[in-house]
């Protein structure tokens, strides 16, 4: 495994003083791995694997409408981060979910160079570049840490479940 280095929404370029990253999903309890190299329908697969998990880390069903509004949150996070990866970065090479407490972390690897960042400035009539603005505003936080030999990136997000 190589190491990795975070980046912050706010800053998409290296900053050579921060120390490595720690591994992916450290500290999270429950995790779950989807390979999606060669897989066909890719979002649907994703959203499933995902909806599954959330049904058995009791996200769903959703006894409140900011349950339920904070589960679909999720799905559309992970159906952009899948669909960006598929436009931008040669396709998404994992998806990882990790669960701790009310914090849900997704990761999509890819090979991709290329750093997903919101289009700015961001305007609502103008059709395509609004995944990374959904991603911003529904999330918690979100990063990009890229491998150190380059060859490829972890697109995360974190959101945290309702009170």
């Amino acid at each position: 495994m190589s190491t990795t280095r975070p980046l912050s929404p706010g800053d998409r370029g290296p900053d050579p003083g921060d120390p490595a990253s720690p591994p992916p999903l450290a500290g999270f309890g429950q995790v779950r791995t989807l390979r999606l190299e060669g897989v066909s329908g890719i979002v649907p697969t994703a959203r499933d694997f995902t909806r599954e998990a959330l049904h058995d880390w009791g996200w769903l069903p959703a006894g409140t409408p900011e349950q339920r509004a904070a589960a679909e949150d999720v799905l559309l996070v992970v159906s952009e981060l899948v669909t960006n990866a598929c436009l931008h970065a040669e396709g998404p090479e994992e998806l990882r979910l990790g669960a701790a407490g009310k914090v849900l972390r997704l990761e999509i690897t890819d090979h991709g160079e290329g750093s997903p960042e919101p289009r700015t400035p961001h305007r609502a009539g103008r059709p395509g570049g609004h995944g990374m603005f959904i991603v911003q505003r529904l999330c918690k936080d979100w990063g990009v840490v890229r491998r150190d030999d380059g060859m490829g990136k972890t697109v995360w997000a974190e959101l945290t479940a309702p009170e």
